[in-house]
């Protein structure tokens, strides 16, 4: 084996590198070189489902939202796009690919955007945060207690004061958008390279008796995932801004594009394509629960995102990049 990845690395360094490095010092010549990119499938994935726990408000659940988002947003893409293969990872209140253990249903989740050559990938959730914890003094009570002992013991007394507790439901609100944290970035990289195709459009002319596992295997393979996750990640970070700016001019608080450093978002790591996560709002503030459930709220949600997709896809096709805001706010 190492012998096959030796000769493959010798016969393919040259013409992979030059590509490379052709990418890398002269984007715009290397676009205008190769075939554009057409956004042909499109991954969609209303987050959670039963019967995983999600989050939930006073009457409603995440998992029940997302999927009214992310239907509704399908939608408009096919009626507006119908040259574009919509795929949704569930289309029912169970969770993707009907799988109960919450680890195995992201897998699937990612496995499906790849097993299906998506070109962008989805994720629709929604948001909550703790309830609000209050006290106040009520009343006071007279306590004894005792010091010493023997002879010496004591009896004291003292007022103390009788609290009363409770708890108001959660007043953040807003939306924001995720992308894959650039610390997981190795992670992508690993995920780009073995779910992509061999492109073997830089190798016309050479004789070689390699396998498609040499490819993958070699250093040059490597490099040019790297720089295709790159580029995903310069999209992904694109359309989470132009997600955000729709929510904007519907008024919405806007919190941000993020990566989330801590945990990181694995599908967003794992899928082989630009990927974002959006939520929606906070399931746990009565006021956006209310209008998350009503008629306006989800055709607003599905009407940001799907714009944004417009937009993306736009610029993408004609390859341009827009100058994104930054490289995402780190949590």
């Amino acid at each position: 084996m190492q012998k096959r990845i030796k000769s493959a690395t010798q016969k393919f360094t040259l013409p992979v590198l030059l590509s490379a490095l052709l990418l890398m010092a002269c984007p715009d010549t290397y676009s205008q070189a190769v075939k554009k990119q057409i956004i042909k499938t499109i991954i969609i994935d209303p987050g959670h489902g039963y019967p995983t726990l999600n989050a939930h408000g006073k009457y409603s659940y995440e998992s029940d939202l997302t999927l009214a988002f992310g239907q509704a947003l399908a939608k408009k893409i096919q009626d507006s796009l119908p040259d574009v293969k919509v795929l949704m990872t569930r289309n029912d209140r169970n969770d993707a690919g009907g799988i109960a253990n919450p680890r195995d249903a992201n897998r699937y989740r990612a496995n499906f955007a790849n097993e299906n050559h998506g070109d962008l990938f989805i994720s629709i959730h929604c948001n909550d945060a703790p309830a609000k914890h209050h006290s106040e003094i009520i009343d006071y009570k007279t306590s004894t207690y005792y010091t010493g002992k023997g002879k010496k013991r004591k009896k004291h007394t003292k007022r103390v004061p009788v609290y009363r507790y409770w708890t108001t439901p959660s007043d953040v609100t807003g939306t924001e958008t995720f992308i894959w944290a650039i610390n997981k970035n190795d992670s992508k990289i690993q995920f780009v390279q073995s779910n992509t195709a061999v492109d073997t459009t830089e190798l016309q002319g050479e004789q070689t008796d390699s396998t498609a596992e040499d490819l993958f295997d070699s250093p040059e393979a490597r490099i040019m995932a790297s720089l295709r996750t790159k580029k995903y990640f310069d999209r992904s970070l694109m359309l989470a801004d132009l997600v955000q700016n729709e929510f904007i001019r519907q008024g919405r608080v806007n919190r941000g594009v993020k990566q989330r450093n801590n945990e990181g978002i694995w599908v967003l790591q794992a899928t082989a394509m630009p990927s974002i996560l959006v939520e929606a709002g906070f399931i746990t503030n009565p006021e956006e629960e209310d209008y998350m459930n009503s008629d306006l709220g989800k055709e607003e949600v599905s009407s940001a995102i799907f714009n944004a997709v417009l937009m993306y896809k736009k610029n993408v096709e004609a390859g341009k990049i827009t100058e994104a805001a930054g490289s995402g706010q780190q949590q």
